[in-house]
């Protein structure tokens, strides 16, 4: 971890904020399910036949009037929703979760997973007429490695060594080490693709080659598309038109999907989903374990430095009871590592670990105390319900001998104030990454967000080993191994994993299957759905 002017930097000097890094999260990563190459997504022609025509109007939080046309600043639900709608990506994660060909119609890689090129789709144009060419991809990814960059996508490049293109139509990216999920990189929304000007790129003109053309853009208040009529994806972009409309307040987005105002709205408080599932005009959207809660526990303080203490915790939270009453049950319990269930690396041998005081009280007796007493630093910064899990917390742990004390903290300068400086906090993960890049931005020893200071030794050797290795076998081996050094040596506590919930008027819908990630259809809601 590095420290620059009290801020935290990357080991380029970049500086990272909590926001940005979990924005970056929700977008870069996605649920693992095998690379495939070279054919179209057969989902693109949905389920049935969608109607064309109508406007799709959504009610998004998550916009913010510094928002712009830079895709490097892209940061929160409004932008990735609405650009994603106006820009394609070389690689597409597909509703099972596979990574699919998009403005790439193909790509390998080498021996070593080290080197890997892109054969770009023939025949797309951009909104205003230009063909795509490798000169546009290799602008669109250079834009965020520049020495000057402040792109939230510059960390997710950091392994790219070199980009080049040996002709028009081919992208050639030379990593530093090899990367098996390489792919699901490039589908990161801040790397959409835009035309080249010159060597730079030309974000200004917001001109992409996606299904929506930038009718007007407000940041953070507004956002009018219009259908482009040369799309080049058969069976996406039904409707005609899409406004969003940035809400911050969660009552006021729902008041606005009751009253008609929106079809669409996202970050529905889990409090208020048994009243609007009683509208027979309202389907509640959920998306499970899309991201997970935590209680860090910093393995570098004098408190929680025996692994003991760290146990006597973790066993001394009842994880059902918080995931009944705080998120009355959408979501799932957790075990103490960020992998989740629908995760093809998920560790399905792992036993699930269960509200045990007593062996909390065992464990603490091993570390060689009768009582222990902590301080918990919660703060609604970290989710909504943060506190209230905190004082059940408190609630279990009693019965183990540990005394916990609650302080509420505000939400204003938690992240850089409390968060990560303090022994025992609250903080959550947006957690539909690939396993290596979950591990990589919150567990590894050098890692930014390393939210515990843990360092295991054998786990970061098999973090290393288990990106670069092309055998599944072997990589569901060492990724069983790491989410059991998480949970039995590692500082989170992760009593759940939490599911995003959306909620959709019956005037529009959609095939039947959504992305088992992020929030509404992995963010591509606009292209995906139509009019009923």
């Amino acid at each position: 971890m590095n420290v620059k002017n009290n801020n935290l930097v990357d080991k380029n000097g970049q500086p990272f904020t909590r926001r940005n890094f979990l924005k970056l999260g929700a977008a870069a990563g996605v649920v693992s399910a095998g690379l495939a190459m070279g054919l179209p997504s057969t989902s693109w022609a949905a389920a049935g036949q969608p109607k064309k025509g109508g406007t799709l109007r959504l009610g998004l939080a998550g916009g913010n009037t510094t928002d712009s046309l830079d895709p490097g600043s892209w940061s929160d639900t409004f932008t990735f929703v609405g650009f994603s709608a106006v820009y394609n990506t070389l690689v597409e994660i597909d509703v099972d979760g596979s990574a699919i060909p998009e403005l790439a119609e193909s790509w390998s890689y080498s021996s070593d997973a080290r080197v890997w090129t892109f054969k770009l789709r023939s025949g797309v144009e951009f909104h205003n007429g230009k063909s795509l060419t490798a000169a546009d991809v290799l602008a669109s990814i250079n834009h965020h490695l520049r020495a000057d960059s402040t792109s939230a996508a510059k960390t997710v490049l950091s392994e790219v060594q070199t980009v080049s293109s040996p002709d028009p139509s081919t992208v050639v990216i030379e990593l530093k080490a090899g990367n098996a999920d390489f792919a699901y990189i490039m589908a990161d929304y801040h790397l959409a693709i835009m035309p080249a000007k010159g060597e730079a790129l030309d974000w200004q003109a917001g001109v992409g080659t996606g299904g929506y053309t930038i009718k007007n853009f407000e940041p953070g208040v507004r956002m009018m598309l219009d259908r482009n009529p040369n799309y080049w994806k058969p069976g996406r972009a039904h409707f005609d038109h899409a406004e969003l409309l940035g809400i911050t307040d969660g009552a006021a987005r729902v008041n606005a999907l009751v009253t008609g105002e929106v079809d669409v709205i996202n970050k529905v408080d889990v409090k208020t989903v048994a009243l609007l599932k009683r509208n027979p005009k309202l389907v509640i959207e959920e998306t499970k374990g899309a991201q997970h809660f935590t209680f860090p526990m910093l393995c570098n303080s004098a408190e929680f430095k025996d692994n003991n203490v760290r146990l006597a915790m973790k066993h001394s939270i009842d994880r059902q009871a918080i995931l009944d009453k705080i998120l009355r049950g959408y979501g799932s319990v957790g075990n103490d590592h960020p992998i989740q269930p629908n995760s093809r690396f998920f560790n399905q041998d792992l036993a699930q670990r269960p509200y045990d005081p007593d062996k909390g009280r065992f464990y603490l007796r091993k570390a060689g105390l009768d009582s222990f007493k902590i301080k918990l630093h919660a703060s609604e910064a970290a989710y909504t319900g943060a506190v209230d899990a905190s004082v059940m917390f408190k609630e279990h742990a009693r019965s183990a001998g540990i005394d916990i004390d609650v302080a509420r903290e505000p939400s204003d300068g938690y992240w850089s104030s409390v968060w990560m400086r303090q022994p025992l906090t609250t903080s959550f993960f947006y957690s539909s990454l690939t396993a290596d890049r979950m591990f990589s931005l919150g567990y590894a020893k050098s890692a930014a967000w390393n939210e515990t200071f843990w360092a295991n030794e054998r786990f970061n050797q098999l973090l290393t080993q288990a990106r670069g290795e092309l055998d599944e076998g072997l990589r569901q081996e060492m990724y069983n191994d790491m989410q059991q050094l998480c949970s039995d040596d590692g500082g989170s506590i992760i009593p759940v994993f939490a599911s995003s919930v959306a909620a959709r008027s019956t005037r529009v819908t959609h095939g039947g299957t959504t992305a088992p990630f992020g929030e509404l259809d992995g963010l591509r809601v606009i292209e995906r759905w139509w009019q009923a």
